[in-house]
């Protein structure tokens, strides 16, 4: 978490968006360090409520907006955030290239999406993931956002063997 955190290069004026958020603990982080505007998109109402609860200080502040979607169908407008974020929710996209040319279109030109992921060995030793779980190797993620429109795209090992962050920029 904290490692992702500190690869995110935003500040107060800029727009930075986390899929997934769950329950809020990244956006919390994120807005320790930029005070940017933080948007977030995830499936579970719950976690709405926990995300909200968690981010006081930035929805105090105006600058923390919230909502329930689908990355595959994003609603914000093309070129809106510098930054985007999401940790481990890959997996369960219904459509891994459409999610990533939807980030693509939302990003600015410029803009960088952090995807963090659990490698497939890890998660192939996982009894919770035999089941719903879509597992990746680097270079696939690599060309689904080639697929997607990215061009500039490294990967960074965070754990070696266990997890690793595709780091997807827009020229």
């Amino acid at each position: 978490m904290k490692k992702t955190v500190a690869l995110i290069d935003a500040g107060p004026d800029d727009k930075v968006l986390d899929i997934g958020y769950g329950n809020g603990y990244l956006l919390k982080y994120l807005y320790k360090k930029t005070r940017s505007d933080l948007y977030g998109i995830d499936i579970s109402s719950d976690m709405l409520k926990q995300a909200t609860k968690r981010n006081k200080e930035a929805a105090k502040q105006g600058k923390l907006h919230l909502q329930l979607g689908d990355c595959c169908a994003l609603s914000y407008n093309d070129d809106t955030f510098t930054a985007i974020s999401s940790i481990n929710t890959i997996y369960f996209w219904s459509d891994t290239v459409k999610g990533l040319t939807e980030i693509c279109r939302v990003l600015k030109p410029g803009g960088t999406f952090y995807n963090v992921v659990y490698t497939k060995e890890f998660l192939d030793d996982l009894a919770y993931t035999k089941k719903g779980f879509k597992k990746f190797v680097p270079k696939q993620l690599v060309e689904f956002g080639k697929q997607a429109g990215f061009e500039k795209i490294k990967v960074k090992h965070i754990v070696k063997g266990k997890s690793f962050v595709v780091i997807y920029t827009k020229q």
